[in-house]
């Protein structure tokens, strides 16, 4: 019996089980990273509060409701000086440019003092000479008086003796005056600074001649810059809650990232108009800073203090609600938005004060909570 020939039995394809586990670890990776997000989205969720929604804390903090103004930096009375001669004549030396600093007493030019010297010389003689004619006066009186006392001399001529020695009194008086007043001018053709500071201006050249007559005439100008000041220009809607001693602070463009403190010390009665706007100039002083050098006419912005609350709970104005007349905020409560009615104080620019309804550390939600379940706080309570 022949056995006919076997038929081949066909290969099973390799390719197709690779495909379908291929496609099996495709999916199990799926799952996993879909589970993943949702925990991450669950837990981001209980602990965030809310799907879009900012977590903020209840803290302490100082509240300040404060006015503000523009103004400018100004040096105060007697930090500007302008430095001048009393007497005329041609500047011989010039010692000081802008910007060096100087104490005060430190001599800053001179002027050609020969004519004032030389007069100073004419009344130091007329004194001496004064001092001769009073000398002899004297001792011709004396001699006279003891010819008068033995009968020799008349009573007239005694008198005139007398008359004599008062004259040159009156002579030696004088030529004293004019002798300070010439060495007075001497000292003036030596010009120092009645201040410490620095020189702002240089208004003369050497070789220059200056002539002084009613109003001396500038040689420089000095500035202290330890002695500025800064008028805040406050609206006439606000002027009426300014008062001397609130605090103040201000910045200026050149420094615009520290601010300066300090105190209102004057509000000037009188009305300064610009463009049909009425303002009120408050004068805010402050202890110079070490490091930061303010100038005169520099750029401020001021913030006066009218209300400060210090060390109060507070939290950001943007987590405050409204509904009516009433103020709530809303925080996490298990898996609902639990809104809490909060009584409000003092408020500054970004943050209020809570008088009542929370507790220092509770957390507030700031944000979008749709699609959340909210309960009123006293439902909560009943739970």
């Amino acid at each position: 019996m022949c056995q006919g020939s076997a038929r081949p039995v066909p290969a099973r394809p390799v390719g197709g089980r690779l495909t379908k586990i291929t496609f099996a670890v495709a999916a199990l990776i799926a799952i996993g990273v879909t589970a993943l997000l949702w925990s991450r989205a669950a837990w981001t969720q209980s602990e965030g509060g809310a799907a879009g929604a900012e977590v903020v804390r209840v803290v302490r903090r100082d509240i300040a409701y404060v006015v503000k103004a523009t103004g400018i930096v100004k040096p105060r009375v007697g930090a500007e000086v302008n430095v001048g001669s009393r007497v005329s004549g041609e500047v011989k030396r010039l010692y000081v440019r802008i910007g060096d600093r100087v104490n005060k007493g430190q001599l800053l030019a001179e002027l050609d003092a020969r004519d004032l010297i030389a007069r100073r010389d004419e009344a130091t003689a007329a004194l001496q000479q004064a001092d001769v004619n009073l000398s002899y006066a004297q001792t011709d009186l004396q001699r006279k008086r003891a010819l008068g006392a033995a009968g020799v001399l008349s009573r007239s001529d005694l008198d005139l003796a007398e008359r004599a020695v008062a004259v040159a009194e009156q002579q030696v008086t004088a030529a004293q005056a004019s002798l300070a007043y010439a060495t007075t001018q001497v000292a003036y053709t030596r010009i120092v600074a009645p201040i410490a500071g620095v020189v702002a201006s240089v208004s003369t050249e050497e070789g220059e001649t200056v002539a002084a007559s009613f109003e001396a005439p500038t040689f420089v100008t000095l500035l202290d810059l330890s002695r500025l000041e800064v008028w805040g220009y406050v609206d006439e809607t606000d002027i009426g809650r300014i008062r001397v001693g609130q605090k103040a602070r201000f910045t200026v463009d050149t420094y615009s990232d520290h601010e300066f403190e300090g105190r209102v010390t004057a509000v000037y009665p009188k009305a300064e108009i610009l463009d049909n706007v009425v303002n009120y100039v408050t004068v805010v002083r402050f202890e110079p800073p070490h490091d930061r050098t303010l100038r005169p006419e520099m750029t401020t912005t001021v913030r006066i203090a009218l209300d400060t609350r210090e060390n109060v709970l507070a939290l950001p104005i943007r987590a405050l609600r409204r509904e009516g007349d009433r103020s709530f905020v809303l925080s996490r409560r298990g898996d609902a938005i639990e809104r809490r009615l909060v009584t409000t104080g003092s408020r500054d620019e970004s943050y209020w004060e809570i008088v009542d309804g929370l507790r220092e550390g509770d957390q507030v939600l700031i944000g979008d909570v749709k699609n959340e379940v909210v309960i009123d706080d006293r439902a909560a309570r009943d739970q």
